[in-house]
Parts: structure tokens; sequence; C-alpha cells
């Protein structure tokens, strides 16, 4: 059990080494890569509980919760491309 509690705090650590990175930068990509970091390190978190406390059930949060995040980071990026094509564009005034 007290290897679980050690894999609780790394992850825990990594998770504010993300949140780090997404409030530093230095571009908008590396902010959505922590984030997704970050995203991806809370469903990890959420399954090592699940096992600690003795609640398969919340396999199934950390799951959907993982799979909202990549759905959310899809469309950021998409909303990004979109964002840096129109920047791109040449304007006809």
């Amino acid at each position: 059990m007290s290897m679980y509690l050690v894999v609780a705090l790394a992850i825990l650590v990594t998770m504010v080494l993300a949140l780090v990175r997404a409030l530093r930068g230095p571009t908008r990509y590396d902010r959505v890569l922590a984030v997704n970091m970050f995203g991806t390190k809370t469903a990890l978190l959420l399954s090592v509980i699940a096992y600690l406390i003795g609640r398969p059930d919340f396999l199934d949060l950390a799951l959907a919760y993982a799979l909202i995040n990549l759905v959310g980071i899809l469309a950021v990026l998409e909303f990004l491309q979109e964002r840096s094509s129109r920047e791109q564009e040449p304007r006809h005034d």
C-alpha cells in the first residue's frame, strides 16, 4: 500500500510541473501539451486513488475524464490551427 502512496505523490509532483509549464509557456503549443499532460495525470491519479480506497467504480470516472480530455485537447488544437491559418491569409482591403 505504501508503494501506491509514493506513486500518487510522484503523480502529484508531475502534475505541479505540468501546471508550471502551462503557465510559463513559452509557446501556445507548449501550454496545450502541458494541459493535456495534466489531464492525463489526473486520470492516472484517479485510477491510483480508486485502487487505494478499494473503489473500482472510480476507474469508470478516470476513463471518462481521459476521453473528455482527449476531445477537449483536439478541439483546442483545431481552434488554434484555424486561428493561425486566418492570421496567415493576406488581406484584400
